[in-house]
């Protein structure tokens, strides 16, 4: 997939019917203000100023629930993206939005300007899950609006939180799975961080919540990731970016955060998978060689090299070498004993 320039325009907690207990949007985003159609506008002149490659942009309306604000102001935002789309300035106009703020009238609007991808906040398909973090909807909203979405030609995607209240990894692990059924365009996986202002923030305080650690969390996402792995599924982001306010020190007050949170888990996953390999082949010899492509080498070794060093630890080997190449995701290849190109996702368990 080409990488996209994305104008992010952020519309914090416009349009929610609800507070869902772990949400402080305007925290989240850092924008404080609603937002006009003429600050849609100046946003999209100031990136496209500054993009270098102008021809694979994208504006992406994030942070609320867009299909749930009125109509009209739906139509005046859209209007705005859309005519830099007519303009061939713009090539992709992606949404986010509530599972339970679909319906065909929506979709004729949104397919009328232009949009391209509709994101679902589905965050989990637990019932408990969704009761105890104030959704205001149940899991059955989830499956109608992923059918229509996709039944219009829209690309759908899915975004899913874990370490939720009630929340526990075999839940997450389910949700997962629904979504593999749902066929997506891509898929969001964000562990839950406690914000201030939030009723989570007050259970924690209160006791009757316990946040998931970073640590705990690594593994627990890395199967997920598997899931998705091994059925094609783009994942385009695991973890929330890290701003001003989300960041500790700023608004998280506990959860699992950390500024390269995707590298971590990508770097775990890696590491189960090799190790399992060389456990079940037998293929290992004093030194060995791991050849993958430059993001995949960075995984296996780790940060500080942490990885690579429990590689060596575990297999008891006395030397381990990582080499470059123009390898596909999944593939590393291995020079021991026997030489062969693996498909990691065939060994992570």
């Amino acid at each position: 997939m080409a990488k996209r320039n994305i104008i992010p325009i952020f519309i914090p907690h416009y349009g929610c019917p609800n507070d869902c207990v772990f949400c402080n949007q305007r925290k989240i985003t850092g924008i404080s203000t609603d937002i006009s159609n003429s600050d849609v506008e100046d946003t999209i002149l100031e990136y496209l100023s500054y993009f270098k490659r102008k021809d694979n942009v994208e504006v992406a309306f994030y942070g609320g629930s867009f299909t749930a604000i009125p109509l009209e102001e739906q139509v005046g935002f859209l209007k705005v993206a859309h005519s830099y789309k007519e303009k061939g300035l713009v090539k992709y106009i992606r949404l986010s939005t509530r599972p339970d703020a679909i319906d065909e009238e929506i979709l004729d609007n949104l397919k009328k300007y232009g949009v391209d991808i509709i994101e679902l906040g589905v965050q989990s398909l637990d019932p408990e899950v969704l009761r105890l973090s104030n959704r205001g909807h149940d899991s059955s909203c989830v499956y109608e609006a992923a059918s229509l979405i996709k039944s219009y030609g829209f690309k759908l995607g899915l975004q899913q939180m874990v370490g939720l209240p009630g929340d526990d990894l075999e839940k997450s692990l389910y949700t997962a799975r629904e979504f593999v059924k749902l066929d997506p365009y891509c898929v969001r996986i964000y562990p839950t961080l406690v914000i201030k202002e939030t009723a989570l923030c007050k259970n924690l305080e209160r006791g009757s919540y316990q946040a998931l650690e970073l640590e705990d969390s690594i593994g627990y996402v890395a199967n997920l990731l598997n899931i998705y792995y091994r059925h094609n599924i783009n994942v385009i982001r695991v973890g929330l970016q890290p701003t001003d306010n989300i960041n500790y020190g700023g608004d998280i007050v506990a959860g699992a955060f950390h500024p390269a949170y995707r590298q971590l888990v990508e770097s775990y996953y890696f590491k189960k998978a090799l190790i399992n390999y060389f456990r079940s082949s037998n293929n290992i010899e004093d030194e060995v060689t791991i050849i993958a492509n430059g993001k995949n080498i960075s995984n296996i070794s780790g940060q500080g090299s942490k990885n690579k060093n429990e590689i060596i630890k575990e297999l008891g080997i006395k030397k381990l070498n990582l080499r470059q190449e123009d390898l596909t995701n999944f593939e590393v290849k291995i020079l021991s004993k026997k030489d062969e190109i693996i498909d990691v996702r065939d060994y992570y368990r």
